[in-house]
């Protein structure tokens, strides 16, 4: 089992930056073997994918925030990180960092318990 934790949420000011982590524990093989993504859901709204990264290192980020957030990865700190700048009002969310891998022919899925980000005007 692997278990994800995210940190670094918080309240920021329009137009400041945050830095998202997700730390990686458990039956870990290396988190460049996993895909990863950081998605969010805000207050009566769908969750939505934000960014994600393959295992290969290919990253893919949602229209609304290209060009603004940033995921990467440290694997030797075992951790995933989404970089937020520009913040606007509408990134007011809670983001939730998501991995997945394949093991035996089998998908899992693993999922954080997120980390609320407000942005104030």
């Amino acid at each position: 089992q692997v278990q994800l934790v995210e940190s670094g949420g918080g309240l920021v000011q329009a137009g400041g930056s945050l830095r998202l982590s997700c730390a990686a524990s458990g039956r870990i093989s290396g988190i460049n073997a996993m895909g990863w993504g950081w998605y969010r859901q805000a207050p009566g709204k769908q969750r939505e994918l934000v960014a994600r990264m393959t295992s290969s290192g290919i990253t893919t980020y949602a229209d609304s925030v290209k060009g603004r957030f940033t995921i990467s990865r440290d694997n030797n700190k075992n951790t995933v990180y989404l970089q937020m700048s520009s913040l606007n009002s509408e990134d007011t969310a809670v983001y939730y960092c998501n991995a997945g891998e394949a093991r035996s022919g089998v998908y899992y899925d693993y999922w954080g318990r997120g980390t609320q980000v407000t942005v104030s005007l």
